[in-house]
C-alpha cells in the first residue's frame, strides 16, 4: 500500500463528480446515480442512509442545460443538505437534540409526521435564503447609503465596488465568528475530511485512513470557492449594472423608486443569471485546474477554506471513507467530472 505524502502535488488521476458535504458528526456524499449519509453514533458506531439522487432536471430536462442549470441545482443542494443535516441531527442523543415546540407539535398533528418534516424543511429553506439576501444584500445597501451623497453621486461605481468590499467584508467576519463555536468547528473538520478524502480517490489511492490524512483539505471544486467567486463576480456584475442604469436619462423617474431600491431590486434580477455564470465557472474550473487561469479564478474559495475546513481527527476520515464508498458507481468512469 502507497502512502501519498502531503508535500507531494495535489494533480489527480481524474476529476471526480462525485461532491459532499459535512453535517452533524457525519458526512454527505452525492454520486451521479445516489446519494449517501454517514453519521458517527454516541456509541462509536456508523450509520448510514443510501437513497436513489432525484434532482429537478430528471422531471424537466430543460433544468439540465448549461447556463440554466445553475440556479436548479443550487436549489436542489440547498434542500437536500437541508433534510441531511436533519437527518444527522435526529441521530444525536436524545438529551442533546432539540425539543419539538408546540407549534412543530400542532403542525405535525394536522399534517401527519413525514408532512409536517418537509413543511418545516421548506420553511427553514426559504428562512435561510430569506436571511443569505437580508445579510448580504440588503445590509451592504444599507451600509451604502451611509457613504456622503455627494461622493455617491459623483463616483456612483467607485461606491459600487465598496459596496461589494462591505459585503465580502461581512462574510468573512460571519465565518469568522461561526468558527468560534465549538460545534462549528467539529463541523468544519468533518468538511476537510471530506475534501480529503475526495483527493486520495481521485488519486486512485487506496481509501484508508492513513492515505486520506496525507491529503490536502484545500479542494478547488468546494461549495465555498463556488460562494465566493459568486461575490466577486457579482460586485462587478452590479457596478457594470450600476454604470448601464447611469447612462439612461432619469432612470429614477421612470420607476417612481429611490435609486437604492432600484439598485437593490436590479441585484435580486441579475442574481439567479450571476448564479448561472458561477455555476459554468466553477465546473470548467475544476476540469481544466491544470491551467493557471482556472488556478486563479479558484484561488480566492481556496483561501476562505482556511476558515470553513479544519483538519480531522482519524475517526471523521472513516465516516467520509465510508460515505464515498457508498456512492461510487458500479460502472467506472461514470463519475468522471
Amino acid at each position: 500500500m502507497r502512502i501519498q505524502k502531503s508535500n507531494e502535488p495535489v494533480s489527480c488521476g481524474f476529476k471526480t463528480s462525485i461532491g459532499g458535504q459535512a453535517l452533524i458528526e457525519g458526512i454527505l456524499m452525492r454520486g451521479p446515480e445516489k446519494q449517501s449519509i454517514v453519521c458517527r453514533l454516541a456509541d462509536g458506531s456508523l450509520k448510514d442512509k443510501v437513497e436513489d439522487l432525484k434532482l429537478s432536471r430528471e422531471k424537466n430536462p430543460i433544468l439540465g442545460v448549461p447556463f440554466l442549470r445553475g440556479v436548479p441545482m443550487f436549489i436542489d443542494s440547498l434542500v437536500n443538505g437541508m433534510r441531511a443535516i436533519t437527518y444527522s441531527a435526529e441521530q444525536l442523543p436524545e438529551d442533546q437534540q432539540e425539543q419539538p415546540t408546540k407549534f412543530d407539535l400542532w403542525l405535525e398533528k394536522k399534517l401527519g409526521s413525514e408532512r409536517a418534516q418537509k413543511a418545516v424543511l421548506g420553511f427553514a429553506t426559504v428562512v435561510g435564503a430569506a436571511l443569505a439576501i437580508g445579510l448580504f444584500v440588503l445590509l451592504p445597501a444599507l451600509l451604502f447609503q451611509l457613504l456622503p451623497r455627494s461622493f455617491r453621486q459623483e463616483h456612483l461605481v467607485l461606491s459600487c465596488l465598496l459596496e461589494g468590499v462591505i459585503r465580502i467584508d461581512i462574510f468573512l467576519v460571519y465565518l469568522w465568528l461561526v468558527t468560534r463555536l465549538d460545534d462549528i468547528k467539529r463541523l468544519f473538520s468533518y468538511h476537510g475530511a471530506e475534501h480529503k478524502t475526495i483527493f486520495c480517490y481521485e488519486k486512485g489511492l487506496e481509501l484508508t485512513v492513513e492515505n486520506v490524512r496525507a491529503q490536502s483539505r484545500f479542494h478547488p471544486r468546494c461549495g465555498t470557492s463556488f460562494l465566493v467567486v459568486t461575490m466577486l463576480i457579482s460586485i462587478l456584475a452590479v457596478a457594470l449594472m450600476t454604470w448601464i442604469l447611469t447612462l439612461i436619462p432619469g432612470y429614477t423617474e421612470l420607476t417612481g423608486l429611490p435609486q437604492y431600491l432600484v439598485r437593490v431590486l436590479g441585484k435580486l434580477i441579475i442574481l439567479p443569471f450571476i448564479v448561472s455564470f458561477t455555476y459554468e465557472l466553477n465546473r470548467w474550473v475544476g476540469r481544466h485546474d491544470e491551467l493557471w487561469l482556472a488556478r486563479a479564478a479558484a484561488w480566492p474559495g481556496k483561501q476562505i477554506q482556511h476558515l470553513t475546513t479544519r483538519e480531522p481527527d482519524d475517526s471523521m476520515m472513516e465516516v467520509a471513507i465510508e460515505a464515498l464508498r457508498l456512492v461510487i458507481p458500479e460502472k467506472k468512469g461514470t463519475d468522471v467530472w
